[in-house]
């Protein structure tokens, strides 16, 4: 099967959009999220619809969990809590709904979701270092599981040489059957922080076995003005520039 993987996609329409039209010139099987769907930007619920009509399974993050009031907003610095009080305020009970609804871990065929971690999906931790991705590695049951929450693209590896060694790369160019198990964190599509402003979803064959990352420009003066005509905080407009 082919998959299609989203990263962060944080109510950034014009990103998504982008990133569905490239996914469907590609032909893939199923489209998956690991999540927050919602914060940061002002499209909460054209999101979501997109993400329903396109029949995606996604997983549960930190903003969506925020939102629907299961995470304590004292986790969050003071333009995401901004951000998250607004997208409350603007949901309908409806998405509100499916944001509560979502699961924080996936479980399918060829492939694991989670937002932040394998082993804790619901402490929202953040995978940055070999050291911060073997408890994963350790309880993954498939080959390979994709994961967000940092928005900066890597692939953390459990070697078959030598046995028991983790490496990572930032080269999300990856042929799985190098490696025993594979931790895929996919970046994010509307709000990169590896200072590369390009939207951008990851290609996973489970037959060929590889993980591929791809980068499109997409129209973020468009996503900047729909944060800056919302009232939000005008730095949640001006980072997408600089991809940070």
């Amino acid at each position: 099967m082919r998959y299609a993987v989203l990263g962060d996609i944080h109510s950034n329409l014009s990103a998504l959009e982008c990133v569905l039209e490239d996914i469907r010139a590609t032909q893939v099987d199923q489209i998956l999220s690991v999540g927050d769907v919602v914060g940061y930007g002002a499209s909460p619920s054209d999101c979501i619809r997109l993400l329903r009509e396109e029949g995606v399974i996604v997983v549960k993050g930190n903003h969506d969990a925020a939102c629907v009031g299961e995470l304590n907003e004292n986790t969050f610095n003071r333009y995401a809590l901004e951000a998250v009080r607004w997208t409350r305020g603007v949901l309908s009970t409806d998405e509100m709904d499916w944001l509560r609804e979502l699961p924080l871990e996936v479980t399918l065929e060829h492939c694991q979701l989670a937002h932040g971690s394998i082993h804790e999906p619901e402490a929202f931790e953040y995978i940055r270092t070999t050291r911060d991705a073997d408890p994963s590695l350790e309880l993954m049951t498939r080959p390979v599981a994709f994961v967000g929450h940092t928005h900066i693209p890597i692939a953390l590896m459990r070697l078959l040489e030598p046995v028991g060694s983790t490496a990572y790369s930032p080269d999300l160019d990856v042929d799985l059957r190098e490696s025993d198990r594979c931790l895929v964190n996919v970046g994010s599509v509307g709000q990169p922080r590896d200072e590369d402003h390009r939207t951008g979803w990851v290609l996973f064959d489970s037959e060929a076995q590889t993980v591929k990352l791809k980068r499109l420009p997409y129209q973020i003066e468009v996503a900047a003005s729909r944060i800056r005509d919302a009232g939000l905080p005008r730095m949640l407009a001006d980072r997408l520039y600089l991809g940070v």
